[in-house]
């Protein structure tokens, strides 16, 4: 994402943290002593949390670097209780997740950023990205309104016991909020998802009256309750 904006402050906290949830690559890897110091140069967060998140970047600094790329595919890649493509927990696979996408690139052009070749709005290190170049009230007012999703994902973390679930810890304290466990829901495997329904040939069987024969399919659109990502 191309950056335009003067940062304000908060904002190395909050790309610190959108390159902490970005793929464990080389370049992250080389660049985890910058970040340490960033995080404690701006002292947006207690020390508790930034002792949980040093503690992350030295496992990330110590991890084989195929097994950290593999842990990291494996968790963030394999379903949705912990995807960071934040529309995935409001829509879902419904026809509302296109134009919500459509709207929040428009909301970032708006203000001057503008998404790489292959950049998903809704991938929480680029909402983080945008969220780092607006003025302080506005940028807590807006991971506020996505406070519900943060703490669904930290506590998804949290059940796998990942420290990774520290960043989205610090995340909902940068929004002025408290993380806290949430009920999680079963998750079907992620072959599963891929599975049902089979194209043209109805609805999938699961649930259904009579599995035997195809049914309709009823959208509901979900009502839009704020500006950006939508909640």
């Amino acid at each position: 994402m191309t950056l335009f904006n003067h940062p304000p402050v908060a904002s190395r906290s909050l790309r610190v943290l959108a390159r902490l949830l970005g793929y464990p690559d080389a370049e992250l890897r080389g660049n985890l002593d910058a970040l340490r110091e960033a995080l404690h140069g701006e002292r947006a967060l207690p020390p508790p949390r930034l002792a949980e998140l040093d503690a992350l970047m030295d496992s990330l600094g110590r991890a084989a670097p195929l097994e950290s790329e593999a842990a990291y595919v494996e968790l963030f890649d394999r379903g949705r209780a912990t995807s960071l493509h934040l529309f995935e927990h409001v829509h879902g696979d419904s026809r509302d997740r296109g134009p919500a996408m459509i709207d929040l690139a428009q909301t970032y052009e708006k203000a001057g950023l503008f998404l790489a070749e292959g950049e998903m709005p809704d991938f929480l290190p680029v909402v983080l990205e945008f969220t780092s170049t607006q003025p302080p009230r506005e940028a807590r007012e807006f991971l506020a309104e996505m406070a519900h999703i943060f703490n669904a994902i930290f506590a998804a973390l949290q059940q796998r016991g990942s420290a990774y679930a520290c960043v989205l810890g610090a995340l909902l304290e940068l929004a002025g909020e408290k993380a806290q466990p949430v009920q999680i829901a079963a998750e079907e495997p992620m072959d599963a998802i891929w599975e049902e329904p089979v194209v043209f040939d109805g609805c999938s069987s699961k649930g259904q009256a009579r599995p035997d024969q195809p049914q309709p399919i009823h959208i509901v659109r979900k009502p839009r309750t704020g500006q950006g990502v939508q909640a």
